[in-house]
């Protein structure tokens, strides 16, 4: 299983970012997929939940109306695109599926909101 994560970088307050996660290695189209975060010191949290078939998301309140996650089983990607950017939502990105008896992350990639 190989979770590989990119389109990271530095961005100004109110900016947009877009993260792909190229997964291979396991059936993509039958497994949900998530986007985590996590900032310097703090624990590591759920940000977005994608169904199997994408027809079902689910978001952290903290970026609801904000973010939106989206697949592409033909490609074997998961998307998150990330509007609004505030300072807050500097953190580490990780893509992650679980996978019959473990969880598997990719090695992330950072997304720094500054001016």
């Amino acid at each position: 299983v190989q979770l590989v994560e990119s389109g990271g970088g530095l961005v100004q307050p109110g900016g947009s970012l877009r993260l792909s996660c190229a997964a291979s290695g396991f059936t993509f189209s039958t497994y949900t997929m998530n986007w985590y975060r996590q900032a310097p010191g703090k624990e590591r949290t759920l940000v977005a939940t994608i169904s199997s078939t994408g027809d079902v998301t689910n978001y952290a309140d903290s970026v609801k109306g904000r973010f939106t996650i989206s697949r592409d089983n033909a490609e074997n990607t998961v998307y998150l695109q990330m509007n609004s950017l505030k300072p807050d939502d500097t953190a580490t990105y990780y893509c992650s599926a679980f996978l019959t008896r473990r969880r598997y992350w990719g090695q992330g990639t950072q997304v720094t909101v500054s001016s």
